[in-house]
């Protein structure tokens, strides 16, 4: 399992991503969750992708090659929109289930998967969404402007508390390292390293991409600061006014 979550703000976007993959108490690996398209100027699209590593690779690569059917062959170096792009997400993602789903539901394994896509395209707003395992997706909304995928219920108190549309990008950044960081605390399955992409709007290039091991110095100092930040917080909490 893994754990992704992507903020559509004002300012920009910020998406984070863990890289812990495991099919057992013995058999863990690490494998990048995040997939940028980046041509400056003109477009970036950022993908992250949770669920069986098989299926999302395969869809991955399916988006690199691009959907041969139509007039031209497209791909997320191709689409014209971010809505063309999550379209393509769950073509892809349908295709993979046309192949090989059949095989992994008689297995017992099952077909899960799931997808957030993000970016901008010159000349087009930026758009965030939420593809499911059957091709469908939702979208990053004004109300709501963020989307999570995977072991994603640790995080989220945190950043319903923090993020909102004006939210600059830095703090949303601390603030989904924090999320990371609680997720990381209560579930084996997500682990370092953590990929960071940060987009400043209009800017038609990632502004940052960070990668950072269990060791990175910011991201030890963001963990113990919030750890020791909740312990002092509720060592002030005001005692119940009944006794026991």
């Amino acid at each position: 399992m893994t754990y992704c979550v992507g903020m559509l703000l004002k300012a920009g976007i910020v998406m984070l991503s863990d890289s812990r993959t495991n099919a057992g108490v013995d058999n863990i690996s690490t494998y990048c969750k995040m997939t940028i398209w980046e041509n400056p100027g003109e477009r970036v699209i950022v993908a992250m992708s949770a669920g069986n590593l098989a299926i999302t690779q395969s869809a991955i690569q399916l988006m690199n090659e691009g959907n041969p059917h139509g007039d031209t062959r497209t791909s997320m170096k191709t689409v014209s929109s971010m809505t063309e792009a999550a379209r393509l997400a769950g073509w892809a993602l349908r295709e993979v289930d046309r192949v090989d789903g059949a095989a992994l539901r008689a297995s017992g394994t099952g077909f899960s998967a799931a997808l957030i896509i993000g970016g901008q395209i010159k000349g087009r707003q930026m758009r965030m969404f939420n593809v499911y395992a059957e091709g469908n997706f939702i979208q990053a909304m004004p109300e709501t402007p963020y989307l999570q995928i995977g072991e994603f219920k640790y995080g989220k108190p945190i950043i319903d508390r923090v993020v909102r549309q004006d939210t600059p990008l830095l703090t949303a950044a601390k603030c989904g390292l924090v999320s990371m960081d609680s997720t990381v605390k209560s579930n084996l399955t997500v682990a370092p390293p953590i990929d960071l992409m940060i987009y400043e709007h209009d800017s038609l290039k990632v502004k940052v991409h960070q990668v950072m091991e269990d060791d990175d110095p910011y991201w030890n100092a963001v963990r113990k600061a919030w750890s020791d930040g909740l312990r002092d917080r509720f060592q002030k909490l005001p005692d119940p006014p009944w006794v026991m």
